[in-house]
């Protein structure tokens, strides 16, 4: 496909425009980068290695450390290192590359936080029938789509990215995503503000209506269990609900809205990008 463009390269402006508070904001998402990139891995190769670790709970909790480390990767170092340089250049094929895999690894994370929802649901709501529903040939099925799922949806903001023509380099934002690309397009965007819209909005949104239906549900099954059941399974679903609501909550707000973009999107981005990989460790890894 011809790249059709007339900027070879973007500055990303960043979360503030204040020296001191960039100085402060690199050493405080570095520490939080490398703490959670460590926790991250100790996990996976935890569940890798260990033979007790092998039930499809920690086969979904494997995948979802991995996409946490690796979204995580996709915005935090970049933001570091544009905190402390004066020129916060990036070429337009990075810049498209990134996009790829924020939104790639973003929806593989929305795959694995549904798919441990379903095992949870299956677990409490349909326990006689676990072993017939969840094996570990139906987990490598559901992970595949899941990874199929994410490339399509990502291969789909590449394709309206190519085809918009940039009339300035400056970008609004602290990593490369359509929206704030969309305030450089020289040509009318308002078909392709819908797409997005029905494309990452839709995703963001059924997939949080999903979580939260099962969530309900299984809460409402609990009531045929034992008092220390119910207190293991509600202190369980209930820190899981949280960190959904905590990632679900920014994505709906930026992607579900009428397509615009305002200063604040900076801030909540920060919340679905580096703050829900940190939150997962206290809560879907509980």
């Amino acid at each position: 496909m011809e790249v059709n463009s007339s900027v070879d390269e973007f500055f990303l402006l960043g979360l503030t425009q204040n020296l001191l508070k960039e100085k402060v904001i690199s050493v405080i998402f570095l520490f939080l980068y490398f703490g959670t990139l460590l926790a991250n891995f100790l996990i996976v190769m935890a569940i890798r290695y260990s033979q007790i670790l092998q039930s499809p709970m920690y086969f979904f909790l494997f995948y979802l450390s991995f996409a946490d480390a690796c979204f995580l990767t996709t915005t935090a170092p970049r933001l570091n290192v544009d905190s402390v340089s004066e020129k916060k250049a990036i070429s337009f094929n990075e810049c498209v590359t990134r996009i790829f895999a924020v939104h790639f690894f973003g929806c593989m994370e929305i795959s694995v936080f549904v798919l441990m929802s379903f095992y949870h649901y299956v677990a409490i709501c349909k326990a006689l029938r676990y072993t017939a529903i969840i094996s570990h040939t139906s987990c490598d099925v559901l992970v595949i789509l899941a990874w199929v799922g994410s490339c399509i949806h990502s291969s789909a903001q590449i394709f309206l990215a190519l085809r918009l023509p940039f009339c300035g380099p400056n970008v609004d934002h602290y990593f490369c995503d359509l929206q704030p690309l969309l305030k450089l397009a020289c040509m009318d965007t308002s078909v392709i503000k819908l797409l997005i819209v029905s494309n990452s909005g839709a995703i963001c949104m059924v997939s949080f209506i999903i979580l939260f239906i099962s969530y309900v549900v299984i809460l409402f099954s609990l009531r045929n269990h034992s008092a220390e059941g119910r207190q293991k399974a509600l202190s369980t679903c209930t820190s899981h609900f949280i960190v959904v609501v905590k990632f679900f909550g920014p994505c709906i707000l930026i992607y579900t809205r009428p397509p615009t973009t305002f200063p604040v999107d900076k801030m909540v981005a920060v919340f679905y990008t580096i703050g829900t990989p940190l939150l997962n460790h206290y809560g879907m890894k509980k």
